[in-house]
């Protein structure tokens, strides 16, 4: 761990953003939080999990929003292309957590799959209750999505998926997508950029990201950075 921390840092990343997905790992985020200076965390139950969605994990999603190094509700949203939960255990949970980040006023970090209607039906109920709103995680969906979510105001999150040889779809939504609206992310430990697909992903291939982006925006990578670190402070701790 110490390695790869200092791995992470000397890549020119000095903050990390670990992501709760599931009842057994909430705790874990929050202990991560507290053991180091520069990770942050969120808490949140993924639509893979959402069967285990229950008053008991609800409460226990909203403990853990209350740590002070807490600053998103997430990995929340909906994903059609499992079966890990049926759509309206999927939405219930979605939902739920939703008015969670509007009552806690913290953004959110959301999963969509194979589930660009829902997921734009469900948001068209709560994205007016938030004011932060949050991030579309590792954005694959359609154009139209896309420009749904930036008209309401959430940033879209991009990652090593940029870099595939067959993730034209991708390039052409960040193309498209004001770079005040972009925020890099990994999906660690999946979603390792080329050149070092099938390695454990981990924030030490960020730059790998930002120079495909800066390419596909046609800028200095330098510029790109500044632009995408000044979104991410302004989403996750502009209140920190």
């Amino acid at each position: 761990m110490a390695d790869e921390l200092r791995a992470i840092t000397d890549a020119g990343v000095d903050r990390i953003i670990t992501i709760a997905v599931s009842p057994d790992n909430l705790a874990t985020v929050l202990n991560l939080c507290d053991e180091h200076e520069y990770i942050w965390g969120t808490q949140g139950i993924h639509p893979h999990e959402a069967a285990s969605w229950s008053p008991s994990v609800a409460q226990a999603v909203a403990a853990g929003s209350a740590h002070s190094k807490v600053v998103a509700i997430g990995e929340i949203g909906l994903d059609y292309y499992y079966e890990h939960a049926s759509p309206q255990a999927q939405s219930a949970a979605f939902e739920a957590q939703l008015a969670l980040a509007a009552e806690r006023d913290l953004p959110v970090v959301i999963h969509t799959r194979e589930a660009d209607a829902d997921t734009r039906a469900v948001l068209e109920n709560h994205a007016r209750h938030l004011r932060k709103k949050g991030v579309i995680h590792s954005f694959t969906s359609s154009q139209a999505l896309a420009d749904y979510c930036l008209s309401e105001g959430f940033h879209l999150g991009f990652n090593g998926i940029c870099t595939f040889k067959n993730a034209d779809n991708v390039r052409a939504i960040i193309d498209s997508t004001p770079i005040d609206s972009i925020v890099l992310e990994t999906d660690a430990p999946y979603l390792t950029p080329v050149p070092y697909r099938g390695r454990v992903n981990s924030p030490r291939f960020l730059p790998l990201i930002a120079e495909q982006i800066a390419e596909i925006k046609n800028m200095p990578v330098e510029t790109l950075l500044r632009a995408v670190r000044r979104n991410s402070m302004a989403l996750f701790f502009a209140d920190q």
